[in-house]
């Protein structure tokens, strides 16, 4: 396939996992599978919705002359934050080792360095990806998802020790 064609068989193949998710869970009747299909649905509609982007900003590049280079700035702009996208369905950790902090899901920094007549102690905590049985019928479907269109996906919960 030509690069020309990339972003269209991505946005395809995108399209064609969205319905195989939904498809899948009809059948899920656990209220966590649930939300976990959910999520996973919402983070391909924003990956096409990415994707769309990029084509808009690839015809637009194509059929109009662009010479402060704007279009073609924006739509390299695009494509590194596509080829960075990452679908998290669970808990997201980000941890600061520079401050000591993390945060769970974007929320509010927490500060893990603590000390006492002991000692000086930094407990993070860390996530644990999902098993297959906890993912049902989803976990090859994220599998296939990784495999053929790049995206990262995320599906682990957070552990605190």
């Amino acid at each position: 396939m030509s690069d020309d064609w990339y972003y269209v068989h991505q946005l395809a193949v995108l399209a064609g996992f969205k319905l195989i998710v939904l498809a899948n869970r009809i059948g899920c009747q656990d209220e966590f599978l649930l939300e976990l299909h959910d999520g996973l649905t919402e983070g391909l509609a924003c990956a096409m919705a990415r994707v769309q982007s990029i084509i808009a900003l690839e015809r637009h590049v194509a059929s109009e002359p662009d010479e402060e280079g704007l279009t073609a700035f924006q739509l390299q702009g695009e494509k590194e934050c596509f080829a960075r996208f990452t679908i998290t369905l669970l808990d997201d950790l980000e941890i600061d080792f520079a401050t000591h902090e993390y945060r769970i899901n974007n929320g509010e920094w927490h500060y893990v360095l603590s000390a006492d007549c002991d000692g000086i102690d930094i407990s993070y905590p860390s996530t644990v990806a999902l098993t297959d049985a906890e993912l049902g019928g989803l976990g090859p479907i994220i599998r296939d998802i990784s495999r053929d269109t790049g995206i990262a996906i995320s599906a682990a919960r957070l552990v605190c020790d």
